[in-house]
């Protein structure tokens, strides 16, 4: 059985403060380690008016705190965006305080504006150091960073939290050179999973290669009941795309009576391309599917969608799928 993990990225519910989607999280990765999911990431976004989840390795902190066995993580840290000696350090107190269950996923994208970039302190181009920046930061974990001669990551020298880089643009490539397991998703998955197998070199954080395949995923006692699921996240998408903002979630009913301008309407469609949704029976074969194509060694799921009991049936009916 292929083990499923979760990512939640706290988006905001129409008229919900950030702080109530924050406190869901951590309700949520209560709910997941009791229906048996492997891990629970949180992730980065800026200045998103849509997304409360700005600062990962806080709220892993929070989440690690209210579990005690599921693995807890990021998926993922923007590391162009964070010095990595105080990513490692940030990393060591967690893996320090939770040994054997923190995930370090990290990721080489920058903020979507410029405006938020100039308040980050980096520029469009900061994504271009990435595999330096990489190398640097697990070198804290190892004692073998040169860079900066005498320091020390406190507490994280010695430790091992698991190392995951998520594959935008060249990530496969660097995770295969550096011997670190990848998490990709996307249109084409199988061949990005390939690449990276090809090239891989074992290192001390992984002796063989290990592929995470993300995917949204919804499940429903219908198709069209689990489609609906998907529309709210794929609207937000599909407006801030047009729009450049990404706004709350909508209840499914009320965004399927807006008329919605052309364009709108074809990113919607768009953002729905390649989600998989159906009835469990449905949803189990497309998972057979996609690890049979891409041969994930695991697969990390996403779903949001209005209702947080809605959310939590359908992750419900997925963690009983046999498939």
């Amino acid at each position: 059985m292929t083990p499923l993990s979760i990512l939640d990225r706290s988006l905001i519910r129409q008229g919900q403060a950030p702080a109530a989607a924050l406190r869901d999280t951590v309700r949520f990765a209560r709910e997941a380690e009791e229906l048996g999911y492997h891990r629970f990431w949180v992730s980065e976004h800026h200045s998103v008016p849509g997304v409360a989840g700005s600062a990962p390795t806080v709220l892993a902190a929070a989440v690690a705190a209210a579990t005690s066995r599921i693995r807890v993580g990021t998926g993922g840290v923007m590391l162009p965006n964070h010095r990595p000696l105080v990513v490692a350090e940030q990393f060591g107190v967690l893996e320090s305080l939770h040994p054997g269950r923190i995930d370090m996923g990290l990721g080489r994208s920058v903020a979507f504006t410029g405006g938020i970039r100039k308040a980050l302190g980096v520029g469009r181009e900061a994504a271009e150091g990435f595999p330096t920046q990489l190398t640097e930061l697990l070198g804290f974990f190892t004692g073998g960073q040169d860079a900066y001669p005498g320091v020390h990551a406190i507490p994280a020298e010695g430790l091992r939290p698991q190392v995951f880089v998520l594959a935008v643009g060249s990530g496969a490539d660097i995770a295969a050179a550096l011997g670190l397991p990848l998490v990709i998703g996307g249109s084409s998955p199988a061949e990005a999973a390939a690449r990276y197998r090809a090239a891989f070199r074992p290192s001390e954080w992984s002796a063989d290669p290990y592929v995470m395949v993300a995917a949204n995923v919804a499940v429903g006692e219908t198709a069209e009941r689990a489609a609906a699921l998907q529309l709210p996240e794929a609207w937000a998408t599909a407006r801030s795309r047009v729009r450049g903002e990404f706004p709350p979630l909508r209840p499914p009913g009320e965004i399927l009576r807006m008329d919605l301008p052309e364009r709108e309407r074809a990113r919607l469609e768009d953002a729905l391309k390649g989600q998989i949704s159906g009835t469990e029976d449905e949803v189990a074969a497309r998972l057979r599917d996609l690890v049979t194509v891409t041969g994930a060694d695991e697969v990390l799921v996403t779903m949001n969608t209005y209702d947080l009991d809605d959310r939590l049936d359908s992750y419900r009916r997925l963690a009983r799928l046999v498939w």
